[in-house]
């Protein structure tokens, strides 16, 4: 129990000192932008591909894929259905904010220290699904029910545009199709790595300091409490359906409770505000989500006896 806190502990650390430097001033303007696209183009993908090396062809993890897709699709239905009758800016913020889930930047760090390799390969495979709606899909979506805010179409070419400009997403299709093909990552390419992806948890709570916005309105905290509760509730749900009754491994199962408690995604603040709705209340709402997580995250791993 003392080693999982101690490493919980590790993260939130480096979250509180990317927040503290930044309030202090000691990163210069764009030094956000500058660190995100380090872990989104660099570190993160050197993860990724590293935890797919001596990945074994296995039918059951490909499900992840369609298990992350649907779980996305489901509460973006969700978030349609509550602003349904609705104004531009709640459409925005519901449909943006309900689905998407944080793994690359902050779940799959958490994966990746406590679960090692084999982890990391299921949570990159539901990431997989989980990433053609949040790096795009949703938005889109979205986009097309109430339309861009500079009154730009939203067309089938724009869509596919900005879903395979996600290295993250482009790698994870790539490792996806080698191991569909049986393809096996040369130890070579792990050896030259993994000093890289082993700085992604890091880079990754770096990032999230560095972005971290807690700037409450009581105007914001009925739709956030709203938002929160269905997410989390939607969670404990799933998590607990996965656990008891997938039939798969217990490490898969134990990867999957913790990926639905992860927290809102970073780029819903960039699709609300594009869409029309407040990014400073989806900032916000994100910001709340991660502590929440990280709370829930440190319980289960101690509950289920991981690291």
């Amino acid at each position: 129990m003392t080693s999982i806190l101690l490493k919980a502990a590790a993260f939130v650390l480096v979250i509180i000192l990317g927040y503290g430097l930044k309030r202090a001033g000691l990163f210069g303007e764009g030094a956000t932008d500058t660190v995100t696209k380090i872990m989104l183009n660099i570190t993160l993908p050197a993860a990724i591909v590293t935890g797919f090396c001596g990945f074994e062809k296995n039918g059951t993890l490909f499900a992840l894929v369609l298990f992350g897709f649907f779980c996305n699709v489901g509460m973006y239905l969700v978030g349609f259905v509550i602003s349904i009758r609705k104004g531009r800016a709640k459409k925005a913020l519901y449909t943006l904010n309900m689905p998407g889930y944080n793994i690359g930047a902050f779940t799959l760090p958490f994966i990746q220290n406590f679960m090692g390799p084999s982890g990391v390969v299921a949570t990159c495979m539901f990431d997989t699904g989980n990433a053609i709606m949040c790096t795009g899909g949703s938005y889109a979506v979205t986009a097309c029910l109430v339309g861009n805010c500079d009154g730009s179409p939203v067309t089938v070419k724009s869509f596919f545009k900005r879903l395979l400009s996600s290295t993250p997403f482009d790698t994870y299709v790539v490792m996806l199709l080698l191991a569909g093909l049986g393809v096996r990552i040369p130890e070579a390419v792990n050896t030259l790595l993994s000093p890289v992806a082993a700085s992604n948890g890091f880079m990754a709570m770096l990032v999230i300091g560095m972005m971290f916005e807690f700037k409450a309105k009581p105007e914001y905290l009925k739709s956030i409490a709203l938002i929160l509760a269905i997410r989390y509730t939607v969670a404990a749900v799933l998590a607990w359906a996965a656990y008891f009754y997938l039939p798969l491994p217990l490490l898969m199962r134990q990867v999957l409770v913790i990926l639905l408690f992860s927290p809102i995604t970073v780029l819903s603040p960039v699709f609300t505000e594009k869409c029309g709705g407040d990014a400073g209340l989806s900032s916000f709402a994100g910001s709340v989500s991660i502590l929440i997580s990280i709370v829930i995250m440190v319980t289960l791993i101690a509950a289920m006896h991981i690291g």
